[in-house]
């Protein structure tokens, strides 16, 4: 029955993404994060959907008269970059007709091509709050279903596989999750709908529990870097901080002779720790490619293949690893120091865009949609900054994803920002407005007109996506 209701699904929604590209993204999208072919057992699960969607969708967009192509920043210039540079390195490192023939590096390139597409259709704030719902709307089911089973099992559930895809190795599943939390916090401050909020704080904190029941070590330092990014672009760092600490105290006392625990308990002697170790030996062996191939480095998905030749032989997994295991090394033993340098901008220069964008948006608003969504893309970045550090995921969809969508956002925010009346004025209707807006349907309970964004009268210093009065015009008046 699941095979055929998913089936149906794809199947009702191709026309819409043929007319509609960005609609298509929103599909796309769903079984990238949400993963709905993995929660079937018959031949919708083996289906390739997503390509199906996205052929559909680019045909789509192709064919659009008032078609646009992506903004055009620097950092969309070291998007299309990375998988150039990754090509040319890998042909210098096994030959031309591997390198073209690579299932990895295609695999690469779509992940970029999807990040660039994102770019060209989503240019309003609705495709934008479509798309932020999607997003932490995927992981906020995986947290509520797998946190009521954590607290079910009395902290001894071991997820030790996510649903698939990106997200089927469980450290990598546990970080997509914690890179999560600010997204819906953002969700949840930006939101008027009470049922929505309260939903998304729910979610919250059993998401937090299924990341601890991944006992990703990692995982567990991306909880904590997240959670303390939202409590510090809250209005009560003090109070929220201590709030922190006292779950956090509660959370130990829970787990407290649990699996979990015990395996966080390792982090405190890592050098009786073979994993651990392993980390640590694989990161010499990533240096040591890189001293050697600094320029081209070792070739796009390389590592494994070269690991003997610049570490020694490993006989059990305890006592080392193939992989790199830290975001930044894999990039740049594969791809050389031009990558690492592309790789490491695009991650500084979107959280201090996210940053620049915030204290703009402090000048003019009180309380407003950009600033939630500011936090939500700022703790994402710096909670994957962090967390991948000790994960090999230079490559994880989701990270290019969000960095398409921050400057979707920048465009977005900077518009309403620049000229706050305009979106209210050209929608007579009030659809997508700037002060009031039609609830779309699937936001709200019926469509009447209504503030889209969470606001009070006084919460505003302007116009915009807060709506309510400005200071200007209440001193005027």
């Amino acid at each position: 029955m699941r095979d055929l209701l998913v089936a149906l699904f794809v199947l009702s929604s191709l026309p819409v993404a043929f007319k509609r590209p960005v609609a298509g993204l929103m599909v796309f999208s769903l079984f990238a994060y949400m993963r709905l072919q993995d929660l079937t057992w018959g031949f919708a699960r083996s289906t390739r959907w997503s390509l199906y969607v996205a052929l559909i969708m680019f045909a789509g967009w192709f064919l659009q008269r008032d078609r646009k192509g992506p903004v055009w920043t620097f950092r969309t210039a070291l998007l299309f970059f990375l998988p150039v540079w990754m090509l040319i390195g890998l042909i210098e490192s096994r030959g031309f007709l591997y390198a073209i023939t690579s299932k990895n590096l295609v695999e690469y390139t779509k992940i970029v091509a999807i990040a660039l597409f994102s770019m060209m259709v989503i240019r309003r704030r609705e495709h934008l709050r479509a798309m932020m719902w999607i997003v932490g709307g995927s992981f906020a089911f995986f947290g509520l279903k797998n946190g009521a089973a954590a607290i079910a099992s009395g902290g001894s559930l071991y997820i030790n596989r996510g649903p698939g895809g990106m997200l089927e190795d469980n450290n990598d599943f546990a970080l997509a999750l914690a890179m999560s939390l600010p997204v819906l916090a953002a969700l949840a401050t930006s939101e008027t709908n009470g049922y929505y909020r309260k939903w998304l704080k729910a979610a919250a904190p059993l998401t937090i529990m299924s990341v601890l029941a991944t006992r990703s070590r990692g995982g567990f330092l991306s909880v904590v870097i997240a959670t303390f990014v939202i409590v510090w672009r809250s209005k009560n760092r003090v109070a929220g901080l201590a709030l922190m600490g006292l779950a956090g105290t509660l959370g130990v006392i829970a787990l407290a002779n649990t699996g979990t625990l015990q395996r966080l308990e390792t982090l405190k002697n890592v050098q009786e720790d073979g994993s651990a170790m392993g980390r640590i030996a694989a990161w010499k062996v990533a240096a040591r490619m890189i001293e050697d191939q600094p320029f081209f480095g070792v070739g796009f998905n390389q590592f494994q293949r070269n690991y003997l030749q610049y570490g020694p032989r490993v006989e059990a997994r305890e006592d080392g690893t193939r992989v790199a295991h830290n975001a930044y090394l894999q990039i740049w033993s594969e791809g050389g120091t031009p990558a690492f340098v592309a790789y490491m901008l695009l991650l500084l220069i979107s959280i201090f865009s996210v940053q620049r964008l915030r204290r703009d948006a402090n000048r003019i608003y009180e309380r407003s949609w950009i600033q939630s969504y500011c936090t939500g893309f700022e703790g994402a970045l710096v909670t994957f900054l962090l967390g991948s550090t000790f994960l090999n995921r230079a490559h994880f969809d989701l990270i290019y994803h969000y960095f398409a969508l921050i400057i979707s956002f920048e465009v977005i925010a900077r518009r309403e920002m620049a000229n706050p009346l305009s979106s209210l004025e050209s929608k007579k209707r009030g659809v997508g407005g700037t002060l009031l807006r039609r609830e779309a349907r699937g936001f709200g309970s019926k469509p009447v007109m209504k503030r889209g964004f969470r606001n009070t009268d006084l919460t505003p210093r302007g116009f915009g996506a807060g709506g309510g009065t400005s200071l200007a015009d209440k001193q005027e008046s």
